[in-house]
Order: C-alpha cells, then structure tokens, then sequence
C-alpha cells in the first residue's frame, strides 16, 4: 500500500513538472509579448511609422513603410510643383504677359491644354495623398496583426505531413497527406 501512494506520488510529480516545463517553455517563448503588446505595437507605429514593427522585432518591415510613405510624398511634391508651373502659365496667359510656354508669340500649348493640365496634376496630388495615408494606415495595421500572430503558439503538435501507406493486403503503397493535432 505505501508503494502505490508513492508512486501516485511519483506520478503526479512527474505530471506537475511536466506542465510546467512546458507552462515554462511557453512563458519563455512569449514573455515579451502580453496581452496589450497589438495595442502598443499599433500605438507605435501610429507615432512614427515603423516603430510598432521594431517592437515586433520585424525590422525588415521598416525600409518597406518609409519607402511606401516616401514614394507618395515624392510624387505629391513633384506633381504640386507640375500644378504650380500650369496654373502660373494659366493665369499670366489670362492677364496677357508671355508665359514659359509661349515661344516667340507662339504657343506650344493651348489655353485649354493648360486647364487639362491643371486638372491632371491637381488629381495626381489628390492621389498621392490617398497612397500616402493608406501606407501609413496599413502601417499600423501590420503592426498590430504582427503582434497578435505572435502571441499563438506555433510547434508540432499542428502539422501537415506526407505520409505513405503501405497496404498489406494488396501490396500497394497509398500516399497523401495527413493532418496532425496532438491535444
């Protein structure tokens, strides 16, 4: 009877380490990740675009959201100064002075080329504004999707594998996937 108590004893403490090795484990693996760690991440990244990724260790990521947001600020900046160039040609053209696309009373545009002209460098803006916000939106959403994937836990007891059958009965060998889940 004392030998049964002691290794129930025995049994339980093995049990007990055993979770906790791996209550341990898992503690270790997401320790600087807590629950509120996708809303500092997002927050970050809503202060400076890129700082959520580099609370997210993804420092990969940064050069991508400062190119996305540097690429629509450049074409906001080159088409403003296209705009400008148009619209002053416009109105000297209007008040009767010669313009940068008048040559020798000559016009290389029309009064009408240089309203589409307006028009089309005024929507470019208008474009590159909505690229640039959406950049840094999607900035900050990937920033906080990051830090909520890295809060699951990913090892083996999910997992997708090849696997082959080999039937006895008519000699044949099956092969297919199988899908592994381990409670």
């Amino acid at each position: 009877m004392s030998f049964s108590i002691a290794s129930a004893q025995q049994d339980s403490l093995a049990i007990t380490s055993e979770n906790a090795s791996k209550k341990e484990l898992k503690e270790k693996d997401y320790e600087p990740y807590n629950a509120l760690a996708p809303a500092k991440a997002a927050f970050y990244s809503a202060i400076l675009p890129g700082l959520g990724q580099a609370y997210n260790g993804s420092y990969w990521k940064i050069p991508i959201a400062y190119g996305g947001l540097g690429t629509g600020v450049y074409f906001y900046l080159k088409n403003d100064k296209d705009y400008d160039r148009y619209r002053d040609a416009y109105k000297n053209r209007l008040a009767g002075r010669p313009d940068e696309f008048t040559v020798d009373g000559k016009q290389r545009i029309t009064t009408d080329g240089l309203i589409r002209a307006q028009e089309l460098f005024q929507k470019n803006k208008e474009i590159s504004i909505l690229v640039t916000v959406g950049v840094y939106i999607l900035n900050i959403i990937d920033a906080n999707v990051e830090a909520h994937l890295r809060q699951f836990n990913v090892d083996e007891d999910l997992s997708v594998k090849p696997g082959l059958d080999y039937d006895a009965f008519s000699g044949k060998t099956n092969y297919g996937l199988t899908l592994n889940y381990r409670f």
